[in-house]
């Protein structure tokens, strides 16, 4: 019995063998890089993979982004862990994108240089994708080539197709394989090839097997590090593709685009227990510029009292037994937008609570809801809101730009190019940091003071503001509140 068993074992794996050399065979007569992980990660039957693909980009959560997606980080483990986080960034993107530059780690194989299949697609259930001719003129450069091995059992780009294929009628894509190479040299290599009908994706998942609240703060430093390009932080960082989402933040860095994140799950919320998580991230990039101009449109009257209606009344359900949230009933596409806002509470006139978001990190909807909270229990400054203070009270709301680093050259060439009553400040230095909203140019009219104040505030020399390493950054806030007859916007 021995023996047959063993003459069974050995002619399994003479078969297994043979059938690894005919699928290579067949790969490199007909340059197809074929499937790697379907039945596995995802369905192996188009029908099946196309029907989930579709209920997660129908299901996925996240706000609408303000502007084309740019560069995307996306998660890439099997569909029933991480597919509905990378459905909230695929579901955004733009379907005139032609070219697809494709960025992951490889798992199994270490590489000194990047790494570009010499095929002329990809397979996945759904058909055939092309590659771009920018793989092979990447090819030739120094710093890329080819490592067979490595492409043939890799999953991090892979996962990505399905939904691409699905979103996108017509496109070729760049597959790129990085573990070794310096991200800011990759970065600067493929800036030049980047049009407005590219896309960049960055394959990668975050912290592996802690603990569900131990991978949740790890991984919220990873993403905040990533949105803002804090390359600083990295290195606290946990993410199997770490290279690949560093080369897209030096790319966003050159290009001037904005990070926000649209997802962030563990497998502890999707299919997994709690105690041994892996964590998910969907990250969208877009162009600072663009994002700006759209979100300078104007909030609508009625936006602007179901806004306050909402602030008010999850305080109200906070401090009164019985008390609703006053959820609005029709939201126009302006309220799911991702946006920073302030929430502030004046009593008898005089301030009783402010807090905010500066970054568009969550719709405007969640940023009110969830600021209206803190700026009524959670601000330091203040003992939390008491019930009998609600009808004392007066709520206002101060919608964001997106912050834009203003340089300057010393502390006169800053006063010349701040404006009063428009521009929202931010000063950083190191770990400090600290704001003023535009409106507060009324209590501190003087830019010297104004600037002095800020520094205080943020715990920075009083004459931070004059030395040019202090990073300014400036924004508008269109405001409004319950105690104004009539609207006031910081840039009118």
């Amino acid at each position: 019995m021995k023996k047959l068993h063993a003459t069974a074992l050995s002619i399994t794996l003479i078969f297994m063998c043979v059938r690894a050399q005919l699928s290579v065979a067949d790969e490199s007569r007909d340059k197809v890089r074929h499937t790697a992980v379907a039945g596995m990660f995802y369905p192996g039957e188009p029908d099946e993979l196309r029907q989930m693909v579709r209920s997660f980009l129908s299901d996925a959560c996240g706000a609408k982004v303000p502007g084309k997606i740019r560069g995307l980080v996306s998660p890439h483990a099997g569909y029933i862990y991480s597919g509905i986080v990378a459905a909230a960034g695929y579901r955004q993107i733009d379907p005139s994108i032609k070219t697809v530059i494709l960025l992951g780690p490889s798992h199994r194989l270490p590489l000194r240089a990047c790494s570009i299949p010499e095929v002329r697609a990809y397979r996945t259930p759904l058909g055939d994708v092309r590659l771009a001719s920018l793989a092979s003129t990447l090819h030739s450069l120094p710093g890329f080539e080819t490592v067979p091995e490595a492409h043939r059992a890799e999953h991090s780009l892979e996962v990505q197709l399905p939904f691409l294929q699905v979103m996108l009628k017509d496109f070729e894509i760049v597959p790129i394989l990085t573990s070794g190479a310096d991200p800011e040299a990759l970065a600067a290599t493929l800036v030049p090839h980047i049009g407005e009908d590219t896309l960049v994706v960055a394959s990668s998942d975050l912290s592996h097997y802690y603990s569900y609240e131990t991978a949740t703060a790890m991984d919220r430093i990873c993403t905040t590090a990533i949105s803002k390009c804090q390359f600083c932080d990295m290195p606290l960082c946990e993410a199997c593709g770490k290279q690949a989402v560093l080369t897209l933040m030096h790319i966003a860095k050159i290009k001037g685009w904005h990070g926000l994140l649209l997802d962030y799950r563990n497998s502890g919320d999707t299919a997994g227990g709690k105690d041994r998580v892996v964590g998910y991230a969907s990250i969208a990039f877009v162009d600072k510029k663009e994002m700006t101009r759209t979100m300078k449109k104007t909030i609508s009257t009625q936006d602007r009292r179901a806004l306050l209606r909402l602030a008010r009344s999850v305080i109200e359900a906070e401090l009164v037994k019985g008390a609703k949230v006053a959820k609005p009933g029709h939201v126009s596409p302006v309220l799911n937008e991702l946006r920073g806002c302030f929430v502030t509470i004046h009593k008898h006139g005089q301030l009783r609570g402010c807090i905010g978001s500066i970054e568009p990190t969550h719709c405007l909807l969640e940023c009110v809801e969830r600021n209206a909270l803190n700026a009524a229990f959670n601000d330091p400054r203040f003992p939390r809101l008491s019930a009998d203070e609600l009808r004392e009270i007066d709520i206002e709301i101060s919608v964001l730009s997106v912050p834009e680093a203003l340089d300057f050259n010393d502390g006169e060439d800053l006063k010349r190019k701040l404006k009063p009553n428009i521009h929202g400040v931010i000063l950083s230095r190191g770990a400090h940091r600290s704001t003023f909203l535009p409106q507060v140019w009324e209590q501190l009219p003087g830019k010297e003071q104004f600037l002095e104040h800020l520094c205080l505030k943020g715990r920075m020399s009083p004459k931070a503001w004059q030395d040019p390493k202090t990073e300014v950054e400036v924004y508008e806030a269109e405001v409004f509140g319950e105690g104004f007859q009539v609207i006031k916007t910081a840039s009118s």
